[in-house]
């Protein structure tokens, strides 16, 4: 028989498509990561003060821990609705209103700021070297506020810029996750 065989289809690969998320969606992308994250470090400066700049740091470990540094005024911290105080080199223990800190890692807010939120994307940058994305944030609630985000290419946030009454606040995280990172009452 002399019938010609069909010639074989080269085969195509074939990409499942995805969706493009947009800055909205990447900005509350990287809202859930930080929320998921077990420890970070965040260093705080505020440039504008009347009475001039303050630094400030905090340490976060999960569920409910956290260590408030400020220049010249030693560390607070807080675990659950405690929080201990060092007042001349003595321990205090203080009790918090309940719900005091769980409101700070609250989901319903979280999905309240991600639903109010209105994200603009600024492009690329770099934070201390890393490569970033920046983004311009306005929200509504519960005041309106205006910030400059920059994620990483981990998703997660690397600095905010804020300006409110007190002047420009510029927030850094760090120590992602890191297991060094530990918060124990003071003795």
């Amino acid at each position: 028989d002399a019938t010609p065989t069909p010639a074989a289809k080269p085969e195509v690969a074939v990409s499942p498509v995805v969706p493009a998320i947009d800055a909205r969606g990447e900005v509350a992308m990287s809202m859930r990561k930080f929320w998921d994250l077990r420890s970070y470090h965040a260093a705080m400066h505020l440039e504008g003060s009347p009475r001039g700049p303050i630094d400030n740091a905090v340490d976060f470990v999960a569920p409910d821990r956290y260590r408030m540094e400020a220049a010249g005024r030693g560390a607070q911290v807080i675990i659950g609705d405690t929080m201990y105080l060092d007042i001349n080199g003595r321990a205090m223990q203080v009790p918090l209103p309940e719900g005091t800190i769980t409101q700070w890692r609250d989901p319903a807010k979280l999905a309240d700021a991600q639903t109010e939120m209105q994200v603009d994307a600024q492009g690329s940058d770099a934070v201390d070297g890393q490569p970033a994305k920046k983004y311009l944030v306005r929200v509504a609630k519960p005041k309106p506020a205006e910030i400059t985000l920059w994620i990483g290419d981990g998703g997660l946030p690397l600095q905010i810029v804020s300006h409110n009454p007190l002047g420009q606040a510029t927030i850094r995280y760090s120590r992602f996750d890191d297991p060094a990172l530990v918060i124990e009452p003071p003795k």
